[in-house]
């Protein structure tokens, strides 16, 4: 290895340390909060030392569910593209892109380039490959908006909801503006000569607008019509659905009540800071969030400590485990 090999790996190496010191410094604070309560982190031993393993199970079975729909989305752009792979196939490469990206510092970058290079060697096209990545991201991203509208909807008058109901309107309002705008031929063009300069400067932006145009191109041909694209859509929404059903049968597990109300706006907004990847799977800060946002909504600090424990063992610890033994049969099979 050259000394800049040397240099660049000596500096992966001190991020991911301090990553996952972050991470470390986080999950303390969250387990502080729970301390200074009296009582409070008693009650959690208590409930986690009771929790029913056959409701838990009904959790695990949610959170698998939650990720063979990210897996059947992806497969079917892949199809759309004219590339058949099964679902059983795409579940294995969805966990480990999933563990890599949850782990590494700049994890959600490898995590793309990795499944880039997995659906490329399956006989993915380049630019259809660029495009599911693309196309399934944004599906990902508008579902999970979706689930925090109607959470902010659900929410009333407790936590940050009728703020965040304020903001979303905000933004919907602004999305039919430019709706309406775009109908004028003049700001169509204008609209089109800013993107052009972008695509001139940028040649990723370049290469994933050119990628998603031919992914939708081709749909439209093979598939035409809205009512085909429905199921994407669908299945990106259900991803995040089980995953906070998850969420729910942790608590349903634990014998806690579950705060109905909020719950559904306390899980999209924990959601925000994970997918940011700000720690390694957002350690620390999906427990000291939802924790804290569970409080919010009527449970007591052990109650909602224990609940947010159990649901990430099963939203991500796990799922970590089995995707880096995925990811260790995929290199087996390639090394063969």
């Amino acid at each position: 290895m050259t000394r800049g090999g040397r240099a660049s790996g000596a500096r992966w190496a001190r991020i991911g340390w301090l990553w996952w010191l972050l991470a470390a410094v986080l999950f303390t604070a969250a387990l502080l909060g729970v301390v200074s309560q009296q009582g409070e982190l008693r009650r959690a031993v208590e409930l986690l030392a009771r929790i029913d393993p056959a409701k838990a199970s009904v959790a695990l079975l949610c959170e698998a569910a939650a990720l063979v729909c990210l897996a059947a989305m992806q497969r079917w752009l892949l199809a759309t593209g004219g590339l058949r792979m099964t679902t059983a196939g795409m579940v294995p490469l969805v966990l480990s892109a999933n563990a890599i990206a949850g782990v590494l510092p700049a994890g959600a970058a490898f995590s793309v380039a990795w499944l880039y290079h997995q659906l490329r060697r399956r006989g993915a096209g380049e630019a259809l490959t660029a495009a599911v990545l693309v196309v399934s991201g944004a599906l990902s991203a508008l579902a999970l908006l979706t689930v925090i509208a109607v959470g902010a909807l659900t929410a009333g008058s407790r936590g940050p909801g009728p703020a965040l109901l304020a903001v979303l309107s905000a933004l919907a309002a602004l999305a039919v503006i430019g709706l309406i705008a775009l109908r004028s031929a003049v700001v169509r063009r204008a609209t089109g000569r800013g993107w052009a300069r972008v695509e001139a400067r940028y040649g990723r932006a370049r290469a994933a607008s050119k990628a998603a145009r031919g992914l939708v191109t081709h749909a439209r041909r093979v598939r035409p019509g809205v009512r085909p694209w429905l199921w994407p859509v669908g299945l990106a929404v259900l991803n995040w659905v089980f995953d906070a059903a998850c969420l729910v049968a942790s608590l349903w597990a634990l014998g806690v009540p579950v705060p109905w109300g909020g719950l559904l706006l306390a899980y999209g907004l924990v959601q925000i800071p994970v997918s940011a990847r700000l720690t390694p799977g957002g350690i620390g800060i999906a427990e000291a969030s939802l924790t804290g946002l569970l409080v919010v909504y009527g449970l007591h600090p052990g109650q909602a400590f224990a609940a947010a424990l159990v649901y990430r063992i099963w939203s991500y610890w796990l799922p970590q485990l089995v995707g880096w033994g995925c990811w260790l049969g995929i290199t087996a099979r390639e090394t063969r």
